[in-house]
């Protein structure tokens, strides 16, 4: 069994909502933030591999995250504590629609999956010491057949912008959703259910 110290867990993401998602459920965490210097290369390499299928591809990334995550606290000689890390990607038959580069792609993003049911993956991975656990979460989400006159306002409010397959399910983008057979949080860019099954287990627990 794994104690989780009283100060919580390591997460190592910039997203917003995955700080509020990891809030609702009461899990207490610290910020474990890559620093990102202009010219310097990431430290985790996001870029798909040739042929590499969206469920491997998100498993890899988050993998990758938390391992990263676990070298950069002992860098920085924080205190010890378990490190989440997770990756959200869209797919739509097999094709990956990862964050836009920028606007223009973005509304392509949209054009495609307008009026498509597709899928959203989202990989979590939970790192302790040599322990590394990982989650899938799918989801199909159908998006209304929409003008490009909606693409191009939508696009324009700057939502769609760092976001995988260029749209926010929990912002503007929800006037658009038709249908969601999953899970809501795991659009949202975080699991609860399957990130709860991760940490139980790394309590010891047996959730089942």
């Amino acid at each position: 069994m794994i104690p989780i110290p009283e100060r919580g867990i390591y997460l190592a993401s910039r997203s917003p909502r995955r700080r509020e998602l990891l809030s609702q459920i009461g899990v207490r965490f610290h910020l474990l933030l890559f620093r990102e210097r202009l010219g310097e290369r990431p430290e985790v390499d996001e870029t798909v591999l040739e042929g590499e299928a969206p469920a491997a591809y998100v498993e890899r990334m988050a993998r990758a995250k938390a391992e990263a995550g676990w070298k950069r606290m002992l860098q920085r000689n924080l205190p010890q504590a378990p490190v989440l890390a997770a990756d959200t990607t869209v797919a739509l038959g097999g094709r990956i629609l990862g964050k836009p580069r920028d606007r223009n792609e973005a509304a392509e993003m949209l054009a495609v999956l307008s009026g498509e049911r597709h899928e959203v993956l989202t990989g979590v991975a939970l790192k302790h010491d040599n322990q590394l656990e990982f989650a899938l979460s799918i989801s199909e989400v159908l998006l209304n057949k929409m003008s490009e006159e909606e693409i191009g306002q939508y696009v324009a409010s700057g939502e769609s912008d760092d976001k995988a397959g260029a749209y926010a399910i929990q912002g503007r983008a929800a006037r658009f959703i038709v249908e969601l057979r999953g899970s809501y949080s795991g659009v949202m860019g975080l699991p609860l259910y399957e990130t709860s099954l991760l940490l139980d287990k790394l309590r010891g627990r047996n959730p089942y």
